[in-house]
């Protein structure tokens, strides 16, 4: 269980919580645009872009153990079709709810729990410090569970042609005359055969050719 180092009020992603108060039941909306941090989303397939505006809708609730965060975000994702390799643009809208506890929260009526039984479950656990809590984490993981895993241009994306690479949606009639591989080989014999009937064919005329002029 460790708790938030040193956070930085000034950061867009940072909250602070002493107008809400430690009251249960007390509720505070906010709402805030930033600019997207670095690397939000899934790598080298599709996120959010750096700096790119994000709209967050906020709501915080005081308990006992903490503040309840619910809130909202909405961005424009952008990407590679998996299909077809052109760029999209994708609307994205995630929802996500997290607890943000108190550092003291055991102290203030909470049954304190045995140290191994939730010791995995206080790794994972969120801390309020100083009064001041960082939405990034909570963000970046509402982000990467919203995006999909393969995103396409579009549901029928025909894809690109396996043989020549060229895009089936700018040539929905584009194909190749299919060869089938068991007369491959013997045509590459008849070929193979005609050409050399030709040399025979070609020596036997220059040697004519030599008699004739003796």
């Amino acid at each position: 269980m460790a708790l938030n180092a040193r956070l930085d009020h000034r950061n867009p992603l940072v909250f602070d919580t002493h107008e809400l108060g430690r009251r249960p039941g007390a509720l505070q909306r906010l709402t805030r645009e930033i600019d997207a941090p670095k690397d939000l989303g899934i790598q080298e397939v599709i996120g959010v872009p750096e700096g790119a505006p994000m709209k967050l809708e906020l709501r915080l609730e005081s308990v006992m153990e903490g503040v309840l965060v619910t809130g909202t975000v909405r961005a424009t994702a952008k990407g590679e079709c998996v299909r077809c390799l052109e760029p999209l643009e994708l609307a994205l809208e995630a929802d996500f709810q997290e607890m943000f506890s108190y550092p003291d929260a055991d102290d203030r009526g909470r049954p304190k729990a045995e140290p191994a039984d939730d010791a995995e479950d206080d790794e994972d656990m969120l801390f309020i410090e100083d009064g001041l809590f960082d939405l990034e984490p909570v963000l970046r993981d509402a982000v990467v569970l919203a995006l999909p895993m393969q995103p396409v241009c579009r549901e029928d994306c025909p894809g690109l042609c396996a043989q020549c690479g060229a895009r089936l949606a700018d040539d929905p009639g584009h194909h190749h005359d299919a060869v089938d591989i068991r007369w491959a080989a013997l045509q590459g014999l008849a070929g193979s055969l005609e050409d050399g009937e030709k040399d025979d064919t070609s020596d036997a005329e220059a040697g004519v050719d030599e008699k004739q002029e003796k």
